[in-house]
This record gives C-alpha cells, structure tokens and sequence, in this order.
C-alpha cells in the first residue's frame, strides 16, 4: 500500500472516530436525558438551547464527514469547538481536563482532514508550494 492510501485510510479512521464522538453529543442533546440538561445548565446555557446546539453540532459534523464539504465542516466545528473551550474558561473548569479538551478535538478533527485530503495535507506540510 503506497504512502497516500495509508494516509488517507488513517485520516478517515480519525475522522470516523472524531465524528462518532460529536454525533452522540449531538444526539444527547436531542434527546436530552436529565444528565444532559443539567450538565448544560450548569455550564450556564438555558435549557431550551440545548436542542439547537444538538441539530447544529450534527448539520456541521455531517459537513466534516463529506469529502466535498469536510474543509467547510473541519472549519466549523473549529469555531464550534472554539464557543466551547470559552464556555469551560468562563466558568473556570479545569484547564487540561476540561478547557483543553476541545482544543485536542479540533486537532484530531484537522488532523483527519488534512490526512483524509493531499491538498489539505500540503498546505500544512509545505504552504509555499501551493
């Protein structure tokens, strides 16, 4: 198997991994079990929020995993992830447990993608070439 295969085959096992995580966050908070909606409450959003965070996080991780639209979607749920970590600073939770860990989703998220994509991966690797 060449080097580009083997590549792109990991970028969408990370992709695939990264997504199944957010799809249940999305799908949690559709359903809205009384975890959810305390653990959302506390992070000081009003309850009938959380529906819409739930369908936008789904919308936006359906974009990620399309080939044609997953720049557009790994962009998103960056700005997404990015509402997070200044929702977790805010309230003053942990910094590498908590602050951070959106953060490491996004990494992973732009990490599939710029496996997942050789044009992607160029612009990382070596942006004078493009």
């Amino acid at each position: 198997m060449n080097k580009n295969k083997r590549s792109t085959k990991i970028g969408w096992a990370i992709s695939i991994l990264i997504s199944l995580m957010l799809m249940l966050d999305g799908v949690m908070k559709i359903i809205q079990p009384t975890e959810v909606i305390e653990a959302t409450t506390q992070l000081g959003y009003r309850e009938n929020s959380i529906l819409s965070i739930g369908i936008i996080l789904i919308i936006i991780t359906i974009l990620y995993l399309f080939p044609r639209t997953s720049f557009l979607g790994a962009i998103l749920l960056t700005g997404f992830l990015g509402g997070a970590v200044a929702t977790h600073f805010r309230i003053d939770n942990p910094l590498f447990s908590h602050q951070l860990f959106p953060v490491y989703l996004g990494i992973f998220i732009w990490l599939g993608v710029a496996l997942r994509h050789p044009t992607i991966r160029q612009i990382f690797i070596n942006p004078k070439n493009i």
